[in-house]
C-alpha cells in the first residue's frame, strides 16, 4: 500500500476506534448493556488495523490480540471467563515485556511500583476469594512489570503503562467487593482504552525513530 493510501486508511480505522470507543463508553455512562457488548469486541481489532497501517512490529500486535482475547471473555460473568480473560491478558503483558526490551528505566519508578504491587495486594489478599487469591497476585506482579517497563519507550508509552495498571486494579477492587465509583465499569474500559492506544502509539513512535537513527548511521 502506498504511504498515501495508508495515511487515508490509518485515519478512517483510527476514527472507527474512537468512534466505537465512544459508542462503548456511552453506553456504559448509560447502562445500555447491549450497547456495550455490541461495541467492545470491536475496539482491540479496530486498533490492530491502525498499528498494522502504521507498519507495527508484531509483538505489539501480538499484545493487542490477546487484549482482545481477554476483553472478550470479560464479557461473561463467571470465574472460569474472569481467569480465561487473567490468562490472555498477562500474555498480552509478556508480548509487551519483550517489546519495550532493555532501555534504561528509574530505578525510584521501579522502586514506587513495587511498593504499589506490595501494598495493594496486601490489601485485596484478604477480600478476594480463595481461589483468585494466587492468580491475582501472580498476574498483578506481571503486570507491574510490564507498567513498570513501558516507560523504557517513553512517557506516552509509560503513561500506557500506569493506566492499564490502574485500569485492572479497578476490576480487582470490583472483585473483592470494595465500594466503588459510580459507573465503576465506565472507569474501568476508559482508563484500559486510553492505555492500549497509548502503549500502542508510544511503541511504533520509538520504533520509527530508531529506524530512523539506524538509516542515519
Amino acid at each position: 500500500m502506498r504511504p498515501a493510501a495508508a495515511g487515508r486508511t490509518g485515519r478512517v480505522l483510527l476514527a472507527g476506534f474512537a468512534a466505537a470507543a465512544a459508542a462503548d463508553l456511552g453506553s456504559l455512562l448509560a447502562g445500555w448493556h447491549l450497547g456495550h457488548v455490541l461495541a467492545k469486541p470491536l475496539l482491540m481489532p479496530l486498533l490492530v488495523a491502525y498499528v498494522l497501517t502504521l507498519r507495527a512490529p508484531r509483538l505489539l500486535v501480538a499484545a493487542l490480540l490477546f487484549g482482545w482475547g481477554g476483553d472478550l471473555a470479560l464479557l461473561f460473568d463467571a470465574e472460569p471467563a474472569f481467569l480465561v480473560g487473567m490468562g490472555s491478558f498477562a500474555a498480552g503483558h509478556v508480548c509487551y515485556l519483550v517489546l519495550f526490551g532493555r532501555g534504561r528505566t528509574s530505578p525510584a519508578l521501579g522502586g514506587a511500583y513495587a511498593l504499589a504491587l506490595v501494598g495493594t495486594v496486601a490489601l485485596l489478599w484478604p477480600d478476594l476469594p480463595a481461589g483468585l487469591r494466587i492468580p491475582v497476585a501472580g498476574y498483578s506482579l506481571l503486570l507491574t512489570a510490564m507498567a513498570y517497563r513501558s516507560s523504557a519507550l517513553g512517557r506516552a508509552a509509560g503513561a500506557g503503562g500506569a493506566l492499564f495498571l490502574l485500569s485492572d486494579t479497578l476490576i480487582a477492587t470490583g472483585v473483592a467487593e470494595w465500594p466503588q465509583l459510580p459507573r465503576p465499569d465506565f472507569w474501568i474500559m476508559a482508563t484500559y482504552l486510553a492505555a492500549q492506544y497509548l502503549l500502542a502509539t508510544g511503541a511504533i513512535t520509538r520504533g520509527q525513530a530508531y529506524g530512523r537513527e539506524v538509516i542515519q548511521d
